[in-house]
C-alpha cells in the first residue's frame, strides 16, 4: 500500500485536495479554498475538544456526490491540532476485503512506529490482527488457523488503545457507503468501547447510501456519541465568494453570481467545474457575460472529461480506462501488463493524463477526484465493463495478488474462461474464514457457486458455503446444506454435509422447521448407506444423528428406528462412529434416570481422546457436555467448556461460541455462583450483535430468570419471562419444559401459587412426554410439592415428594437425593421432617450444590428454632448466610439475615432503631458509601437500577440518616448483638 505523511504528523492515503478537476500541490498551498463551511468548522472543533478532553466521539458527514464532504473532512483535519491522523477512501472493489480498510486505517500507523515501540503496540493483539496487518508477513501463525470475530475485534481495539495513548487519534474514512462489513463491525464495536480514550472517528458517506449491515451502521452513528452534519448546497453569497476567487476579481458581477447560483442550485462540485469551463471559454463575471453561463453547467462536466481524454494518444486513453478498472495507487508494473505495454510507456501516458488536469502529482497514478474514473466508466457498455474487469482478475492473478483483490474483479466481471477464478474464490473465502469473516466468505462463495466447475465440484463449494454460514446463520447454513447433499456422492462429504445441518439445526432458535427435513435426509442417507454396503462408521454417525433428533422431537420416534438400534454392547468407543452413539446413550440413560455409575462409564467411554470440534463428530461433544452437566462432574464440565472455547477462538464459530458461553453459565448456576452465572449470561446476550441470533436463547432466558431471582430482582426476570413465548417452537423442545420451571419459580415469588403449581404440572407432563424422569434433570416434582403443602393440598405434596425421592435414590445423584430430601422433610414437617432435612445437609455437604446446601441449612435452622434451640438455629442459619452471600444469592442472603437476627444471632450492619439491613441492603449501602454511583452498583452487583434505589431507601430509613452522604458514618458504627 502506498501511503503518504504530512509535515503534521498525518497519514493518508489519500490526496487531501483532490476536490477539483485541475491539477495543483498540496491541500495546505493550492487546493480551492473552503467556502461556505463555517459553521461546519466550528462544530467540527466543538468535536475535537471533547475528543482532546479523553471521550471517543464520531462525525458523520453526509452530502450527495459532490458535495465537498471530502474536501471539508481534509480541510478541518489538516487544521485541527494535537492529533495524529490516518485518512483513507473506501472503494466499490474493495467492500469484499475482509477488514481492508482496517488495514489501510492501522498499518501506516503501526509501520511509523520504531521497532521496539512496534513490538510494545502489537504484544498479544493476536494472529489474526496480525494477519489483518500485514497478510504477506511470515507472522508464524497457523496458515490454516481461524480468527474468532470477537477476539478479532477486541485486539483491534486494543491496537487502537494503545495508539490513542501515544496521540490523541483521528480515524478518518471517506466514501462510508463501501466500507467491507467486518471493517464496518469493528468501527462501531471500538465506538462502543472506547468511551475514556481520545479517539475521533470521522466518516464521510454519500446520502442516501447506506453500508451494509444497517444496525452495525446505526450503531457507528448513533446520536448518543455522533455529531451529524448534513452538507447542504452553497448559498448566493458562498457563489459569489467562489465566482470572485476563480476570476480574480474582487467583486463579480451579482446578476453573473445569480446566474451561476440557478445554473448549480449551489452544488459545489459542479459550480467548480462550470466556473472552471466558463474561465477556459472566454466567459468574464459581467452582466454581458451572464446569459452566456446557461451554455455551460451539469452536462458539460462528463463532456469535458471526455474532450480531455479526446485530446490525448490511444496510450493515454488505455491508462485512464486502466486505472478506472484497477484503481488508484496500483504499481506501475501491473499498469503496464494491463495496457499490455511497457512501463515506460505508461509513465509516459501518466505525464499526459497530469498536463490535462486529469491525474495527481504524486507518483502513484490517482484520478484527482472519482468523478474522472465515473466518466471513465460511463463511456463503456455494462459488457464491455465485464470485460475489461475480467481481463483485470486474469492480470491480478498472473502477477501475484493477493486472491481477495483478483476476487473482486472476478464477482464485477463477466464470464471469465477457465477454472482458476473457482480456486481463486474458495481460498478468498478460506482467507476470510482465517479473518474471522464469515460473511465475506459466503460472498465469494455465493460468486463461486455460479462458476463453471468440475463434476461433483459445484457440491463441494457448497458444502464449504454451508460451513461458512454456519458460523453466523444457521437458516443459510440449512439452506446450502440440503443443497449440497442432494449431489454430493462420497459418502464421507454427505455425513459432513448432514452434520452441518444437525449442528445448524441445533443452534436455530428453537429448532424451527428444519427438524422434520433433517430427520427425512438423515433416515434415507441411513438406508442409503445399509443398501450400499456402506461403511459402518458413517451408519453409525447417522445413527447418532436420529437419536439425537428424537431427543429433540420426540414425536419423531418411529418403532423402526427403534428396532434398527445399535446395542449398547457393540459398543466399545474406538471410533468416532462408536463414540457418538456412546454420548448419545449416556445422556438417554440419564434422563431415564438410571444409576449415575452406569451414566458415567457410557460418557467416560465416548469422551476417551475426545478431539476438538467438527461438524463430522456431531452430536458428540453436545451430549458428553449435558451429561457430565446433570451428573455433577462439574470440573470436567468447565474444563471441557474451556477446551471447545479455545477451539473456537481458532475457527471463528461465534454460534458455537455463544452456545458454549450459556453452557458456562448453566455450570456457573449449577454450583450456586449467582454472580458469575449472570455476568457471563449478560455477556452473551452482549454478542447478540457481532453474532446474529443468539443460540440456545431459552436455555439463555431460563438461566437468566433463574439467577435474577436470586438476585432479588423479580422485576428484571418478569421483563425476560415477558419476551419469552411458547409461539416461538414449531414443536415442544426439551429446552420449553425446563422454562417453565423457572417460570413457575418467578410466579410463585410473585405470590401466584397457584399458577406457578399449574406450569409445574404442565413441565411434568412436557418431561413425561419426552420420556424424562431424572430429577437431576426435571426436578420438578419436588418444586410441585413444596408449592402443593403450602397452598394445603398435603397428600398431593406428600405423594410427589416421595415419588421424587424414589427416582433420586434410583438414579445415584447426590445432588438429586439431597434436593429430593429437602422437599420431603418441607412437606412432612416434625421430627421426621427434621430427620430428612438434616439427612438432606449431609448429602449435599458433600456436593458442588452450594446454593441448595444454603436453602437446606436455612429450612434445618428454622425448623430447630420452632423446637427452641436457638444455638443450633443460629449456628445452621449462619452458614447457610455465608454461602448464600459467597454465591452472591440476594435474595436468600436477605431472607437468612432475617431469620438468624429472629434466632438471636449477629447479623451486622442495623440501623439505629435496631433494625438489621438486609443483604441485599448492606452490600449496595456500602458501595454507595465508597463513592460508587447508582448505575455502576447496578452494573456491579447485576441487578436493576429500581433494586438499587429501593435497597438505598430501605438503608436510609433504617439507619435513620438523611442521604448517602450520610451512610460512611452510619455504616462505621459497631454493630450490636441482641
Amino acid at each position: 500500500m502506498n501511503v503518504g505523511r504530512s509535515s503534521d504528523g498525518a497519514v493518508r492515503d489519500e490526496p487531501p485536495g483532490a476536490g477539483s478537476l485541475r491539477p495543483g500541490p498540496s491541500a495546505r498551498e493550492g487546493a480551492p479554498p473552503l467556502v461556505g463551511r463555517g459553521d461546519e468548522l466550528t462544530a467540527l472543533d466543538a468535536v475535537a475538544e471533547e475528543v482532546l478532553a479523553g471521550r471517543t466521539r464520531v462525525v458523520h458527514l453526509v452530502g450527495n456526490a459532490g458535495m465537498g464532504k471530502s474536501a471539508l473532512l481534509h480541510h478541518w483535519l489538516d487544521g485541527v491540532p494535537r492529533f495524529r491522523d490516518v485518512r483513507v477512501r473506501c472503494r466499490r472493489l474493495q467492500r469484499d476485503f475482509a477488514f481492508g480498510t482496517v488495514r489501510r486505517l492501522l498499518h501506516p500507523l503501526v509501520a511509523a512506529a520504531g521497532e521496539q515501540d512496534r513490538g510494545a503496540l502489537l504484544d498479544g493483539v493476536g494472529e489474526p490482527v496480525l494477519r489483518i496487518l500485514d497478510p504477506e508477513g511470515s507472522w508464524g501463525g497457523d496458515s490454516g488457523a481461524y480468527a474468532d470475530a470477537a477476539g478479532t475485534l477486541a485486539g483491534l481495539d486494543r491496537l487502537a488503545f494503545r495508539l490513542s495513548r501515544r496521540e490523541p487519534l483521528v480515524l478518518a474514512v471517506d466514501d462510508l457507503q463501501w466500507i467491507d462489513p467486518p471493517s464496518l463491525r469493528w468501527l462501531a464495536h471500538l465506538v462502543d468501547r472506547a468511551d475514556a480514550h481520545p479517539i475521533l472517528v470521522a466518516v464521510a458517506v454519500r446520502t442516501g447510501e447506506r453500508p451494509a449491515p444497517g444496525d452495525l451502521y446505526d450503531a457507528l452513528v448513533h446520536p448518543s456519541t455522533c455529531r451529524t452534519l448534513a452538507l447542504e448546497p452553497l448559498g448566493p453569497a458562498d457563489v459569489a465568494q467562489l465566482v470572485a476567487l476563480e476570476f480574480g476579481v474582487p467583486e463579480p458581477d451579482p446578476s453573473f453570481c445569480a446566474a451561476c447560483h440557478a445554473a448549480t442550485e449551489g452544488h459545489p462540485l459542479f459550480l467548480r467545474a462550470l466556473l472552471c469551463d466558463a474561465r477556459r471559454g472566454g466567459v468574464r463575471p459581467t452582466p454581458e457575460d451572464r446569459d452566456r453561463i446557461r451554455t455551460f453547467g451539469l452536462p458539460t462536466l462528463l463532456r469535458e472529461v471526455g474532450h480531455r481524454l479526446g485530446q490525448g494518444s490511444p496510450a493515454m486513453a488505455e491508462l485512464a480506462r486502466g486505472l478506472a478498472i484497477l484503481g488508484d495507487g496500483m504499481p506501475w508494473p501491473l499498469l503496464a501488463a494491463y495496457c499490455g505495454t511497457g512501463e515506460a510507456v505508461v509513465r509516459s501516458a501518466a505525464a499526459e493524463l497530469r498536463s490535462l488536469g486529469l491525474l495527481g502529482a504524486r507518483d502513484d497514478p490517482r484520478f484527482v477526484h472519482r468523478v474522472v474514473r465515473e466518466a471513465v466508466l460511463a463511456t463503456w457498455t455494462p459488457q464491455e465493463v465485464g470485460a475489461a474487469h475480467a481481463r483485470a482478475a486474469q492480470v491480478l492473478h498472473l502477477s501475484g495478488r493477493p486472491d481477495e483483490e483478483v476476487a473482486a474483479h472476478v464477482m464485477a466481471a463477466g464470464p471469465v474462461a477457465g477454472r482458476w477464478p473457482l480456486a481463486v474464490l474458495r481460498r478468498a473465502a478460506r482467507e476470510a474464514l482465517r479473518r474471522g469473516a464469515a460473511e465475506t466468505a459466503v460472498t465469494y462463495l455465493r460468486h463461486a457457486a455460479f462458476r463453471p466447475a468440475a463434476p461433483g465440484e459445484r457440491a463441494q463449494v457448497l458444502l464449504q458455503l454451508a460451513v461458512a454460514a454456519s458460523h453466523y446463520d444457521t437458516s443459510l447454513a440449512v439452506s446450502y446444506g440440503t443443497a449440497a447433499l442432494e449431489d454430493l456422492s462420497d459418502a464421507a462429504a454427505r455425513s459432513e454435509a448432514v452434520g452441518v445441518l444437525a449442528y445448524a439445526h441445533l443452534l436455530s432458535r428453537g429448532g424451527r422447521a428444519d427438524g422434520p427435513d433433517l430427520a427425512r435426509l438423515t433416515a434415507e442417507l441411513t438406508a442409503r448407506t445399509d443398501t450400499d454396503g456402506g461403511d459402518r462408521e458413517t451408519s453409525l454417525r447417522m445413527r447418532a444423528l436420529i437419536e439425537w433428533l428424537e431427543f429433540e422431537r420426540p414425536s419423531m420416534r418411529t418403532a423402526e428406528h427403534t428396532r434398527r438400534a445399535v446395542p449398547v454392547t457393540d459398543l466399545d468407543g474406538h471410533t468416532p462412529g462408536e463414540r457418538q452413539l456412546l454420548a448419545v446413550r449416556a445422556f438417554a440413560a440419564l434422563r431415564a434416570g438410571e444409576p449415575a455409575d452406569r451414566v458415567t462409564e457410557l460418557v467416560d467411554q465416548a469422551r476417551v481422546n475426545l478431539p476438538v470440534f467438527s461438524h463430522e463428530l456431531f452430536p458428540l461433544h453436545y451430549f458428553v457436555a449435558q451429561s457430565l452437566l446433570y451428573v455433577d462432574a462439574l470440573d470436567a464440565a468447565d474444563g471441557l467448556c474451556d477446551r471447545l472455547l479455545h477451539g473456537t477462538k481458532d475457527k471463528g464459530m461465534e454460534l458455537l461460541a455463544s452456545s458454549l458461553l450459556v453452557y458456562r453459565a448453566a455450570i456457573a448456576l449449577r454450583r450456586g455462583d449467582v454472580g458469575r452465572a449472570a455476568a457471563v449470561a449478560r455477556s452473551v446476550v452482549a454478542r447478540g450483535g457481532a453474532a446474529g441470533e443468539l443460540p440456545y436463547r431459552l436455555s439463555l432466558d431460563t438461566i437468566r430468570i433463574d439467577a435474577l431471582l436470586q438476585l432479588g430482582d423479580p422485576e428484571g426476570a418478569e421483563d425476560i419471562a415477558a419476551a419469552c413465548s411458547a409461539a416461538d417452537l414449531s414443536e415442544t423442545s426439551w429446552e420449553w419444559p425446563r422454562f417453565l420451571m423457572s417460570l413457575a419459580a418467578l410466579r410463585t415469588a410473585q405470590g401466584d401459587r397457584r399458577g406457578g403449581l399449574a406450569l409445574l404440572r404442565e413441565c411434568g407432563m412436557h418431561f413425561g412426554a419426552a420420556g424424562t424422569v431424572s430429577p437431576a434433570i426435571a426436578p420438578w416434582r419436588s418444586r410441585a410439592a413444596v408449592v402443593s403443602h403450602r397452598l394445603g393440598y398435603g397428600r398431593e405434596a406428600q405423594a410427589l415428594a416421595e415419588e421424587e425421592l424414589e427416582l433420586a435414590r434410583r438414579c445415584r445423584i447426590p445432588r438429586a437425593v439431597g434436593v429430593a430430601l429437602h422437599a420431603a422433610g418441607r412437606v412432612a414437617g416434625g421430627p421426621r421432617g427434621l430427620e430428612l432435612v438434616a439427612e438432606a445437609v449431609g448429602v449435599l455437604e458433600r456436593t458442588p450444590a452450594e446454593l441448595e446446601l444454603a436453602r437446606a441449612l436455612q429450612t434445618f435452622g428454622r425448623a430447630l428454632l420452632r423446637r427452641d434451640d436457638r444455638p443450633g438455629a443460629r449456628t445452621a442459619l449462619r452458614r447457610g448466610l455465608d454461602i448464600a452471600v459467597r454465591c452472591g444469592a440476594t435474595a436468600p442472603a436477605q431472607d437468612l439475615q432475617q431469620q438468624l437476627y429472629e434466632a438471636g444471632g449477629r447479623v451486622g450492619s442495623r440501623g439505629a432503631g435496631g433494625c438489621p439491613l438486609t443483604a441485599g441492603e448492606e452490600r449496595v449501602a456500602v458501595l454507595a458509601a465508597e463513592g460508587w454511583s447508582n448505575k455502576q452498583i447496578a452494573e456491579h452487583l447485576f441487578v436493576s437500577l429500581r433494586t438499587v434505589e429501593t435497597h438505598l431507601t430501605g438503608a436510609y430509613r433504617k439507619l435513620r440518616i438523611g442521604g448517602r452522604h450520610e451512610l460512611r458514618g452510619a455504616l462505621s458504627a459497631p454493630a450490636s448483638r441482641p
